[in-house]
């Protein structure tokens, strides 16, 4: 049974409004005033919060504001009640992160509909999906199930199945799609008028690609190659866009889901920049274990060509095969062929130059 917390100075409308949603059934808890209110909230952890604005001792956006910042009560859902239907009043409470207004006075059905939309957004929101495509697809399809995305496609007959060493899509093009890796080995990379690579990227199982592009509405900064065969599931450009402006809630699940990998970029271009090679070297080989090592293996061991491990180093890649056999002599890597097993990544993630 789903808790609701009612803050409303008024006896007469608050004994209405519980009785309507106990009715219904959800559990209610009351408050006659704000102060009350938020230390309710704080106690009962609701579903969801039903608070009037014009209110003693703390009106409805002073308990808003209380409850936003403390992150226990930050995201519950949170709608206001109203007697003022002024433009300006309503966007006030939005602007401080109201979910929904109702202006009195409204009828049960308003008020239980109300209600019943942010519960449910609320739950896609609370809800950790796995980074797969039935996660992918099971996000959407209940995306799909809020009335702004409803538009959203089907899920089907979205995977596609990209062979080793074929683009996924190239730098210059234009992008359709978000991609979502499903299966597989994946690296970014940019080509510069000699056609030297440099990598931008290495991704795998759980990431997406080309959505700052899409974002951005320009033709990819990159390309985007399988490193093995690949098995990638496609979000069509406007169903993007929907998840994305359709509905702010959903918006920010989705930039959450989509944004998990930013912060190691912005790392990996600042060390690329002030390193010196022999520890960019380093870096590159605990990349890659950090990416891809399978649980279970006590060593990680990965067949990568020299051209692809130099572009990911950003270093010519007769200075990278130096430094590999250095690190062979050193005892700290076997290579055999294309191979490179870390046998002490401990000292080589602690390389000091």
């Amino acid at each position: 049974m789903k808790k609701i917390l009612l803050i409303e100075d008024n006896s007469d409308v608050r004994e209405n409004i519980a009785e309507i949603l106990e009715l219904a059934n959800y559990k209610v808890v009351t408050a006659e005033n704000g102060k009350i209110g938020v230390d309710l909230a704080k106690k009962e952890n609701p579903d969801l919060i039903i608070c009037d604005v014009m209110m003693p001792e703390l009106d409805g956006f002073g308990v808003l504001h209380v409850l936003s910042k403390n992150s226990d009560t930050s995201s519950i859902p949170f709608i206001f009640l109203t007697a003022k239907a002024e433009k300006d009043d309503m966007r006030k409470g939005m602007n401080l992160g109201a979910d929904d207004y109702l202006t009195k006075p409204f009828d049960d059905l308003e008020l239980l509909d109300a209600v019943e939309i942010r519960l449910k957004k609320n739950l896609i929101l609370k809800e950790t999906f796995q980074k797969n495509t039935e996660g992918l697809k099971e996000f959407i399809d209940q995306a799909k199930g809020l009335k702004e995305l409803e538009s959203l496609t089907s899920n089907d007959n979205r995977n596609q199945s990209i062979p080793k060493k074929h683009n996924i899509y190239s730098e210059g093009s234009y992008p359709n799609f978000l991609y979502f890796i499903n299966k597989g080995k994946v690296k970014t990379f940019k080509t510069d008028k000699l056609g030297n690579e440099f990598i931008t990227g290495l991704h795998a199982e759980g990431d997406f690609l080309g959505y700052i592009d899409l974002l951005e509405n320009s033709a990819y900064s990159d390309s985007a190659l399988a490193m093995e065969d690949t098995e990638v599931c496609t979000i069509k450009r406007e169903d993007f866009f929907a998840l994305i402006y359709n509905n702010r809630d959903i918006a920010n699940k989705f930039i959450k889901m989509l944004s998990d990998n930013v912060i190691e970029r912005e790392e990996r271009l600042l060390k690329l920049a002030y390193q010196s090679v022999r520890k960019r070297v380093a870096e590159a080989l605990m990349q890659l274990q950090n990416k891809y090592k399978q649980e279970g293996h006590e060593a990680f061991s990965m067949a990568i060509s020299r051209d692809d491990l130099s572009g990911l180093v950003g270093a010519s890649k007769e200075t990278v095969i130096r430094m590999l056999s250095d690190f062979k002599e050193e005892g700290l890597i076997q290579v055999n062929g294309s191979r490179i097993t870390l046998l002490k990544p401990d000292k080589l993630m602690n390389l000091k130059n």
